[in-house]
């Protein structure tokens, strides 16, 4: 054979292969783009979330001496360009300590920050979630009770006019997880008393999709640990539930224009990362696509796709300060 032919063939074969990998996974890894660190001024700067809201960015975390101390509060900062950032609001509390902050954009376009009081002892109620709204995201309102105590409401998320949350905790000997609705992100009723009680289940991500279907991602540490995929119809009475295989922490959910998903949390596997992963809800698996920079105590994404990049905001104690990230992400053409 010709040696330009034989090297002609050797590129086909190559070609054919990769070809053949990418459909089978159905991706390459993602790119960093870039990540940089926006806050840590307290001396714990941990569990964030973030949105983006008329215009601007905000960025929601817990601020405190450790992972858990009484003296947690809720930050709030804000940016034009997510490269210089201010403090807008900062929530305290006397009696409690401030955990896991979340920020949802309401129906009538105002800010929802909500988190959980874990009250300090003694006290028959040991948690009780919190939510402040904002029409700027500068000026809030005072703190409103939502969801029932002791069960932690731990992310809103709005659909069709409504807000929807689970709750976990434990009720006598059982731990288990509830939905929630809301006409007005104030007054929550259950929806599901008794969602899922298998394996210590925790943090939750919910998703709705454009012909109504809602994806639930959701953390486990009990026995087994793995993550599960909750998919249901509306009225949401009734769920299925798939085992994903592998243990996540901070979950979080999102779905790009072309219709693939991208799950984010805490990865265990080789020491605690903040990771991503394709997720398929199909097939019921996840496909890691990139370790973002982290380690020690990490994890708890935000996610926001803006200008044809995945923002995700993280914390991470791998450069020895527990810290707030801002990391900016090239994903991958769909395959074909």
């Amino acid at each position: 054979m010709y040696e330009p032919l034989r090297e002609l063939m050797a590129v086909v074969v190559a070609l054919v292969f990769a070809a053949a990998c990418f459909a089978a996974n159905g991706s390459v890894r993602a790119e960093l783009v870039e990540v940089k660190k926006i806050w840590d001024k307290a001396p714990h700067n941990a569990f964030t979330d973030l949105v983006r809201f008329k215009g601007q960015w905000y960025c929601c975390f817990r601020e405190g001496e450790k992972h858990v101390s009484p003296d947690g509060a809720l930050r709030v900062i804000a940016s034009p360009d997510g490269v210089e950032w201010t403090s807008v609001a900062l929530m305290i509390s006397e009696t409690a300590d401030l955990r896991d902050a979340k920020l949802t954009i309401t129906p009538d376009n105002r800010l929802m920050l909500s988190g959980a009081a874990a009250l300090h002892e003694p006290t028959p109620v040991h948690h009780q979630t919190m939510a402040w709204f904002s029409a700027d995201g500068r000026q809030w309102g005072e703190p409103v009770n939502i969801g029932e105590p002791n069960l932690w409401l731990w992310r809103v998320t709005w659909h069709k006019a409504a807000a929807y949350g689970i709750g976990y905790g434990a009720l006598g000997d059982a731990r288990l997880i509830r939905l929630y609705r809301s006409e007005d992100g104030r007054a929550f009723d259950t929806w599901v008393e008794h969602l899922f009680d298998v394996g210590r289940p925790s943090e939750t991500s919910l998703l709705f999709l454009d012909d109504d279907t809602c994806l639930c991602l959701l953390r486990r540490d009990g026995e087994p640990n793995t993550a599960q995929l909750g998919i249901s119809k509306p009225p949401y009475r009734e769920w299925a539930w798939k085992d994903l295989g592998v243990r996540i922490g901070g979950p979080h959910l999102i779905q790009l224009p072309d219709g693939r998903f991208v799950a984010a949390g805490r990865s265990y596997e080789g020491g605690a990362r903040t990771r991503l992963w394709w997720l398929d809800p199909e097939a019921g698996s996840l496909e890691e696509i990139l370790t973002l920079p982290s380690g020690g105590d990490t994890s708890y994404p935000g996610l926001v796709l803006h200008d044809g990049l995945l923002w995700v905001s993280y914390y991470a104690s791998h450069e020895g300060k527990t810290s707030i990230y801002l990391a900016k992400v090239k994903l991958p053409p769909p395959a074909g």
